[in-house]
């Protein structure tokens, strides 16, 4: 009928309102969309960098770059040999670990062997200088029930009896040693400091996704409105880690405290006999002011 095509024509002419380039591009906008987009998969910050070059697979509950889209092997392979490679490590989790130095060796020492190599104790690495590498094992279970591969760095000594730790592993361990650190520790209690960290699928998104799928006068009323509006928070968190689940916990024994710094601390790895040439140039040495 003529009222049915009058309106399939309004239809149309509104919908395309929503296409204007200039109006999905904006800032806010953008946030919006993209943490619409990794409420399931988390994106690292260098994901659009990644995305633009690489297929993108979703593994571990984060969105990684698999493989280039162009071939760009020989340009890699030239850098590590020659230059300087930089690869996003940082889904890999960080579980951090406060407390006092005795303390946190004691039950350390139950859950790797010195027998396989380096352990927490090892003096190179207990005073920060350097990171160490070794395989975790289920308390007192050693050689049976390895968790696996872990990396581990000791914030250098600043004169204190407490001391912290932090320990990288891969996502797909990540619950695993986790539960046995708090296992050993008895950290069971959160931390009252930090129990729920803010997200972003909060009242404020959603108005801003309503923004980018609206449609006609409403948007652009709303378009108004949220260039004075601050942009939505970056996601904080990663794929193996719920939300609105404690971060943090306290053995109220020790003192001991246990944190998942995942997403929170970035990790880049540079490849090639220039790296060091790259950091020096890079990286400039904080002058220290005592107060």
């Amino acid at each position: 009928s003529k009222k049915q095509a009058e309106k399939a024509v309004h239809q149309k002419k509104e919908q395309s309102k929503t296409k204007c380039r200039k109006a999905r591009r904006r800032h806010i906008n953008l946030v919006a969309e993209f943490n619409h987009r990794q409420r399931k998969n988390i994106w690292l910050e260098t994901h659009i960098w990644h995305a633009k070059r690489f297929h993108m697979v979703k593994k571990w509950g984060y969105c990684l770059g698999n493989s280039p889209t162009e071939k760009s092997y020989r340009a890699c392979y030239r850098a590590m040999t020659k230059h300087c490679l930089l690869q996003d490590l940082s889904y890999y989790c960080c579980l951090e670990l406060k407390g006092k130095e005795n303390e946190l060796l004691k039950q350390l020492a139950r859950i790797c062997s010195s027998d396989t190599g380096l352990t927490f104790q090892e003096a190179c690495c207990l005073s920060g200088r350097f990171e160490g590498s070794l395989n975790l094992y289920r308390a007192d279970r050693y050689p049976e029930d390895m968790l696996g591969p872990v990396t581990f760095i000791w914030k250098p000594r600043d004169g204190s009896e407490n001391r912290q730790l932090w320990i990288w592993v891969h996502p797909a361990l990540k619950q695993d040693i986790l539960r046995e650190l708090k296992a050993i520790f008895q950290c069971s209690e959160p931390e009252e400091i930090c129990i729920i960290e803010p997200v972003t699928t909060s009242v404020q998104e959603e108005k801003q996704v309503e923004v980018v799928t609206s449609l006609g006068n409403k948007r652009k009323k709303e378009d108004k409105e949220g260039e004075k509006a601050v942009p939505v928070k970056k996601i904080i968190g990663d794929g193996t880690r719920d939300p609105f689940q404690p971060y943090s916990w306290i053995a109220r024994t020790t003192g001991i405290a246990i944190s998942d710094r995942s997403m929170e601390i970035l990790r880049y790895r540079l490849i090639g006999p220039l790296s060091h040439s790259v950091l020096t140039e890079t990286l400039k040495a904080a002058s220290i002011q005592t107060v």
